[in-house]
């Protein structure tokens, strides 16, 4: 989680929401990482995960992700966790809830839902210090 929290923080040095994710494959080896970037890539889809996840596709040659986890700093949104069941990611770690869009534990639970592929998930891991940050990145643009 602190190479996320770092991802996440690079993001909000650039403007963009502060989140990050990795890939972690097979003994703990980091296959891709990515922070938010759809302000400076124009693309509503530049999701931290979903790019961790393009990353890893091209990094394994394969778009099935089959023994991998991802980290990432927030709960992921509908998009992204749709897009863990295609990967057929093993686990999910992430840290801050998401109250407003999570679809991991907070608005719906996307990833227990049945479907063809199960994704164990843990959150909370650096919650607090995922949260403040992207709690100290809103209120600054607010001022």
């Amino acid at each position: 989680m602190d190479m996320a929290l770092c991802l996440a923080r690079q993001g909000a040095e650039a403007g963009e929401t502060p989140v990050g994710a990795l890939v972690v494959g097979a003994g703990g080896r980091v296959l891709a990482e990515a922070r938010n970037t759809p302000i400076g890539l124009a693309d509503p889809t530049a999701h931290a995960e979903i790019l961790a996840l393009r990353a890893a596709g091209t990094a394994l040659g394969n778009y099935r992700l089959k023994g991998c986890s991802l980290v990432v700093t927030l709960e992921p949104c509908p998009m992204c966790a749709a897009a863990l069941v295609h990967a057929r990611i093993d686990g999910l770690v992430f840290g801050a809830a998401d109250i407003l869009a999570g679809a991991v534990i907070s608005h719906t639970e996307y990833l227990d839902m049945p479907a063809c592929h199960k994704i164990w998930h843990m959150g909370g891991v650096r919650a607090q210090d995922c949260a403040d940050l992207l709690r100290d990145f809103f209120a600054e643009r607010r001022r």
